[in-house]
């Protein structure tokens, strides 16, 4: 019976403890608020624009960049952090003093704000440490300045053709997500400056060139909306890639000519290097495109140049089965050398075409006899072994170009591979950079 009674003066003593804590909330707000914003505040609509019943609100905004931590090729986006400051003037805030009245951010729950949101956002959040970094400052004019401290990562479509020489065009903009122009107008404070922090900006990879600021609408189905776009151009810093792609595929295409200047009989050395050399540039081509979207719409500037570099390696390579192939030919055969068997076939060439050219020439002339030898008849002569010797310099003219081509000794190839294969890397090494870099 005590117990029950004791149990039951605790619960009246907590009853009792919790009624004089709990506080009702419009006294609360009046307790926690200066006596200028509770005036202001009496009577405040949250869920109504400023001048609700005279033409648009104007919203102007700021940005300033803290950082651009991370740029992805493969998703093709960006995260940035960013300050984002809104100002406007809401008439119904207005008070009497000369000093802007700066609030704890949790009171913006009370205020009408804009439905500002970031386009093309893939992920955004609000950073709350230690509290939610939100500014309320409130000037005597009803001028409202609201400032965010954001994170967000933002698409932003690259053109990859000329990668590591490409500069990307990305944008950061800004909707209203309800209001249309009717309602709410947005504009840069400052014009191209209302955008700051990237002069001091350091990227990894990228240097800001180029940044401004425009104005436009958004059209959608539901009607025209504000729209606010930062533009900011990105040049890729190439000389990472030159270190650590191009300067070692120059190295392997220069180590593949090592075999021309060993003897064709080290068929193992020359095969050794030509493999080596081949399968490490294939390694290369596989390292250098891991970073990349694998997307066949994009052929990079730096897989043009891999595979002119693993053109040449495996040329090189090809190269040495040529020459020792025609090495084995040579040794292998038993006939006449080739510059005399060579001579006698076109000897011959030139014979057969000799013989079905005097043929007609000998009856021609039986003709010619029988005609009494006139002047006409000799003109045709004439006119006619013109026609047949015309064929047989042609004839000779075509030897002539086939014996240029023609090696007589296998072992003089390596002597033209030595001059041709750096001469024409040379050549396409200045006409892919001058492309790339200028054009």
């Amino acid at each position: 019976m005590c117990c029950l009674k004791c149990c039951s003066l605790r619960a009246l003593f907590l009853l009792m403890l919790c009624r004089s804590i709990q506080i009702p909330e419009a006294e609360a707000k009046g307790e926690i608020l200066p006596p200028t914003i509770q005036k202001v505040i009496k009577g405040y609509n949250k869920y109504l624009r400023p001048f609700f019943d005279n033409g648009p609100v104007s919203v102007g905004m700021s940005l300033d960049i803290a950082s651009i931590d991370t740029i992805s090729e493969i998703n093709m986006d960006y995260t940035a952090t960013i300050f984002l400051r809104q100002r406007w003037t809401d008439e119904r805030l207005c008070f009497d003093g000369n000093k802007s009245l700066s609030l704890d951010g949790r009171l913006v729950e009370m205020l009408w704000v804009p439905d500002t949101f970031i386009v093309d956002s893939k992920k955004s959040f609000l950073h709350d440490i230690t509290v939610e970094n939100r500014l309320i400052r409130i000037y005597p004019n009803g001028t409202v300045l609201y400032a965010l401290r954001i994170t967000t990562t933002v698409a932003c479509s690259m053109d990859l053709t000329k990668y590591p020489m490409d500069k990307q065009m990305c944008t950061l903009q800004l909707e209203s997500w309800g209001y249309n122009v009717n309602d709410v107008m947005f504009y840069w404070t400052r014009g191209n400056d209302s955008v700051r922090g990237l002069d001091t900006l350091r990227l990894a990879q990228y240097t800001v060139e180029d940044h401004f600021t425009s104005v436009s609408e958004a059209v959608y189905e539901t009607g025209h909306y504000p729209k606010l776009v930062f533009h900011f151009e990105l040049k890729r810093n190439i000389l990472y890639f030159i270190l650590e792609t191009y300067v070692p595929s120059i190295l392997l295409v220069v180590l593949s000519w090592v075999s021309f200047w060993i003897s064709q009989s080290s068929v193992p050395a020359r095969i050794c290097i030509g493999v080596t050399t081949v399968l490490t540039m294939t390694t290369l081509m596989m390292g250098a495109r891991t970073s990349l979207p694998n997307a066949n719409c994009f052929i990079k500037a730096i897989d043009v140049y891999l595979g002119i570099c693993f053109s040449f390696i495996f040329g090189a390579l090809l190269e040495y089965a040529v020459a020792h192939f025609c090495t084995l030919h040579r040794l292998s055969s038993k006939e006449l050398p080739k510059d005399e068997e060579a001579e006698e076939e076109r000897n011959g060439v030139l014979a057969a075409v000799a013989n079905s050219c005097s043929a007609p020439d000998n009856a021609n002339k039986i003709d010619s006899n029988k005609s009494s030898k006139t002047s006409i008849d000799g003109k045709k002569e004439r006119s006619k072994h013109n026609g047949c010797s015309s064929p047989m310099s042609v004839m000779k003219r075509l030897f002539c170009i086939f014996d240029c081509f023609h090696v007589k000794n296998p072992y003089h190839i390596d002597n033209y591979a030595r001059f041709s294969f750096p001469l024409s890397f040379i050549i396409i090494n200045v006409f892919y950079w001058v492309y790339y870099l200028y054009l």
